[in-house]
């Protein structure tokens, strides 16, 4: 080995940690804790004096716990601010550098691959990889009367980056009920089932049969969180302990997050091993390796494989010059069965292959440690390699919803680091056409997967209408998901309708219109929360929540939505006004309590307050603003025709300040309706704007003295109603199809079919004949 350059990456140590509640040992130790005696082992097994490693370490890289990636993960019983560092204090070591890596289960092997780059490019000499689950632990002791806090704030700078979402979650899953990778995996495994053409009791098997040998390794393991062999038909057929959990999955085939387990990855340099005294038989290279990306889930042609991860496999293989006959030993992920289908359809491996699919027992049965499973799998890898010198083995590390995937080959035999093509693979993937998609799919369409979920009775669906455009959606209904768990309903017909809460899925159009009837529109006599008032042709609309600041949540909302329906609908009703009741404000938004509830939060394919999403208002509507319009507020006054502000009021778009955007037409409108600065200003710091200023502007057409904007806005409906309502109908409409062409010679030119309509109206040849005859016109609106 005296001729590897001496910044040649190593791997020369590596440590695991686990307890289990029922061991007469345990010690209810906290993640921290447990990553701690992992790293311990870790610099024990380099053979060198673990005092002096520790101490050599400069690069600390920590594993994200599950109880810190996401937005709404929480810590019952604490956590440390700086994982990484509380790690190293316990070691005795002092890293320069500490990385808190993004969330997923690629992100152990993605380290790997970093560090080695990072240390042959002479960036760093030592780095320690470590991570660990203590969740078990956590459900047992939060309920303790003497439950611990493991807390800790540890001074020293931390590279966070971040929870690395991007991509993996988007409105639509939240929408539609898939926010947990059981339900995603589902898809994928009952897409795969029906491009083999198999039944549900023969796929069922194939999936125990993949995992049985699983278990028999778990089973050995003496970190393993349950070391219980099971057969293939213990594992497909549900039982009281195997419980059916979503449509094909059972308990024994998905991943066991409820482990104490821990476990680390010592990386150097060669010139710091040989300066260290660790032995060469300690020695692994990274011969091979790989990290690539696959589509959003709803982007993916096929939702039966991933060929993301297949290629990154095959890349990692060929950067080591090796093929998958070479590998001595795989770790192909396996939170679910598809996670392993996936890769050995792409490489051509038997789900029986006899060098095994996993060298730990897989995270159905060995555990699923959140995203630092694969450090486990590296560890066991590194242990084997050793006994077999020469011989290579592979890890494959998936994250999200075979969104992300790490590979690694690994030997003892010498090799220089080596950069691979993962860049320009990505590309070539990237380039791949995306499947078009449509958030309001209405009409027959063809299943294309789903699941159900068996704890709440909820079927989630993709399916692709007759255009080819691809759906999420999710039903409740019993004989849907009476159809969906019987014989094969994927590539069936399916109907689906679009709501403000989401898409709904029947079997048949008439099913559908008896869960939710058509309601034509109409007026109800009353409602919760707004009034609403006619006068003549006029409409008054209030928005009833004071106590709330008039802030709205989906009920109201939605009763919004239906009010402006029959508005728009109703020939007798030519201008409406919409305002707020009391004096402090016309509309404070987005009722954020109700948000922070827990509750699901939804507007109407209309949009906020039922007017902001409208593909058009083709009669008037004139806000009168009294006191705050604030976001949602003001986006509702934005989509208005005319704004009658009372001279306290103010307008602004705060959703900055509390970690939101103006999603409801603010971010678009607001540009359109002042200069781009003001809004950039607005918008960017949330200041508001006082009805003198936006009237400045042009946001507001007048301004009102005090307690006086509904007055004001009803002298203002009154003088349009003394136009014809055809005239006026026709204006908007020929000013909204203008908007759509930027050069104004060609708006003017544009031969708008609304001035033919107006022409042979009623109404067009009334105005004349009272001009003529010097009377008040009567308008006929049409």
């Amino acid at each position: 080995m005296t001729s590897l350059d001496h910044r040649t990456p190593v791997l020369v140590g590596v440590g695991q940690a686990s307890e289990r509640i029922d061991d007469p040992g345990y010690r209810g130790l906290s993640a921290v804790e447990l990553a701690a005696a992992a790293a311990r082992d870790a610099l024990a097994d380099t053979g060198a004096d673990p005092g002096a490693v520790a101490k050599a370490v400069d690069t600390v890289a920590g594993i994200r716990q599950f109880e810190i990636s996401t937005p709404i993960s929480h810590s019952p019983l604490g956590r440390s601010d700086n994982f990484p560092r509380s790690v190293a204090n316990r070691i005795g070591a002092a890293p320069a550098r500490a990385v808190l890596e993004v969330t997923g289960g690629q992100s152990p092997q993605h380290l790997v691959t970093e560090l080695a780059g990072t240390i042959a490019a002479g960036g760093a000499e030592v780095a320690l990889i470590t991570g660990a689950e203590a969740i078990s632990t956590v459900r047992h002791l939060q309920q303790a009367d003497d439950k611990p806090d493991f807390t800790e704030h540890v001074d020293g700078d931390l590279e966070d980056r971040g929870f690395g979402l991007k991509g993996l979650a988007n409105r639509q899953m939240l929408a539609h009920g898939l926010i947990e990778p059981t339900s995603q995996y589902a898809l994928f495994d009952n897409a795969r089932r029906a491009r083999l053409g198999l039944s549900r009791e023969a796929y069922a098997l194939a999936m125990g049969e993949l995992f049985a040998p699983f278990t028999k390794v778990a089973a050995a393991n003496p970190h393993a969180a349950a070391p219980v062999e099971r057969d293939a038909r213990e594992l497909a057929t549900p039982s009281e302990r195997n419980r059916p959990i979503a449509d094909p999955y059972t308990r024994f085939l998905v991943a066991r997050e409820q482990v104490n387990q821990g476990a680390a990855v010592l990386m150097m340099s060669v010139g710091a091993a040989r300066r260290l005294g660790v032995p060469e038989e300690k020695w692994v290279f990274l011969h091979g390796h790989a990290d690539l990306e696959e589509q959003p889930l709803l982007e993916r042609e096929d939702l039966s494989g991933s060929p993301a991860a297949v290629l990154a496999v095959r890349h990692a293989l060929e950067v080591a010059g090796i093929g998958v006959g070479d590998l001595a030993t795989l770790d192909l992920y396996s939170c679910f069965p598809i996670a392993v289908f996936a890769v050995c359809d792409g490489l051509g491996l038997a789900p029986d292959d006899p060098r095994g699919l996993t060298v730990t027992g897989g995270l159905p049965f060995f555990g699923g440690p959140g995203n630092n499973y694969s450090t486990h799998a590296i560890a066991e890898t590194v242990v084997r390699l050793r006994a077999r010198p020469g011989a290579f083995g592979s890890v494959g590390a998936n994250g999200g919803m075979l969104s992300k995937y790490s590979a690694g080959v690994y030997s003892t035999t010498p090799a220089p680091w080596r950069p691979s093509r993962s860049a320009e693979l990505q590309a070539e993937l990237d380039a791949r056409p995306a499947v078009p998609t449509t958030v309001h799919p209405d009409g027959w369409a063809t299943l294309e997967t789903y699941t159900v979920q068996h704890a709440t009775g909820t079927a989630v669906v993709v399916g692709r209408l007759d255009d080819g455009r691809r759906f999420l959606a999710s039903t409740k209904d019993e004989e849907t998901i009476g159809r969906l768990l019987e014989g094969e309903p994927i590539g069936g017909k399916i109907h689906v309708r679009s709501f403000g809460f989401g898409n709904r899925v029947t079997l048949t159009a008439e099913r559908m219109d008896e869960l939710f009837p058509p309601r034509a529109p109409g007026f109800r006599d009353d409602y919760e929360h707004v009034l609403v008032r006619r006068d003549g042709h006029l409409l008054e609309v209030t928005i009833n929540r004071p106590d709330s600041r008039n802030s709205l949540h989906p009920p109201a909302n939605a009763e919004l939505a239906e009010v402006f329906d029959a508005y728009f609908a109703d020939p007798d009703l030519w201008v409406a006004i919409i305002t707020g009741a009391g004096d402090k404000a016309f509309s404070a938004g987005n009722d954020l309590v109700y948000s922070a509830s827990g509750k699901p939060m939804w507007v109407p394919k209309t949009g906020f307050g039922g007017l902001t999403s409208r593909e058009s208002l083709p009669k008037p509507v004139i806000a009168a603003v009294n006191g705050f319009a604030l976001g949602g507020g003001c986006e509702i006054a934005l989509a208005c025709h005319l704004v009658v502000a009372d001279e306290s009021a103010q307008f602004g778009l705060p959703e900055v300040r509390v970690g939101l955007v103006a999603a409801a037409g603010g971010l678009v409108r607001l540009p359109r309706a002042v200069p781009p600065k003001v809004a950039n200003d607005v918008i960017l710091t949330g200041r508001r704007l006082s009805a003198a200023e936006a009237e400045s502007y042009g946001l507001v057409s007048r301004v009102a003295p005090a307690g006086q904007a509904l007055t004001v806005a009803r002298e203002v409906a009154a003088a349009i109603l003394e136009g014809s309502p055809t005239a006026v109908r026709t204006s908007l409409r020929i000013m909204a199809e203008a908007d759509a062409i930027a050069d104004t010679v060609e708006a003017v030119r544009y031969p708008s079919p609304a001035l033919d309509e107006l022409l042979v109206s009623q109404d067009a040849f009334e105005g004349p004949a009272a001009f003529a005859q010097k009377r008040k016109p009567v308008w006929r609106n049409r």
